[in-house]
């Protein structure tokens, strides 16, 4: 089980920076195209637009799998330890509960994309390229109900802290 997680985390790492290196290299042939040939390829502007939410979402999944997303926490350094444990408990509660939301009414928003049939560059459907929306999400709360569990049995691992400024 331990080597399909690793095996995934790779992936995700894997794919991100090749959208990345992918969307950095377009977007400077679009430069290049424009500046010293009069001419540009018209889906290259749309594919970079998805292509950031897609870096987003896959940024936010990676975050969610090393407990490291932003934290906005004031409470937690004025309580006590066992209540710091229940507050925690209580957030990763609330962001999986809030994921599944997102996941599942962005699910509906893909399935109508698929109906109306609409295209986003290049012939590609625009549902296609939406699906990271319910896809990244229901990975977030997949990783947040492990770690509500994990929380529950206190084996959940503390929160990264943040770097000092």
């Amino acid at each position: 089980m331990i080597s399909v997680l690793r095996w995934l985390h790779r992936l995700e790492d894997v794919f991100i920076v090749l959208l990345l290196v992918t969307m950095i290299a377009l977007g400077v042939w679009q430069i290049l195209l424009r500046n010293f040939f009069d001419a540009s390829l018209v889906w290259i502007d749309p594919l970079t637009r998805h292509a950031v939410l897609w870096i987003g979402l896959l940024g936010a999944m990676i975050a969610s799998r090393n407990d490291q997303h932003i934290r906005i926490d004031l409470v937690s350094h004025y309580v006590p330890p066992k209540i710091r444990r229940w507050l925690v408990l209580a957030v990763d509660l609330f962001t999986c509960g809030i994921c599944v939301l997102v996941a599942w009414y962005s699910t509906g928003f893909v399935i109508e994309e698929m109906d109306f049939g609409g295209s986003a560059f290049a012939g590609l459907p625009s549902w296609l390229v939406q699906a990271i929306i319910p896809l990244g999400f229901a990975v977030i709360a997949l990783r947040y109900a492990v770690l509500v569990v994990l929380g529950v049995l206190n084996r959940r691992p503390q929160p990264v802290e943040a770097a000092p400024s």
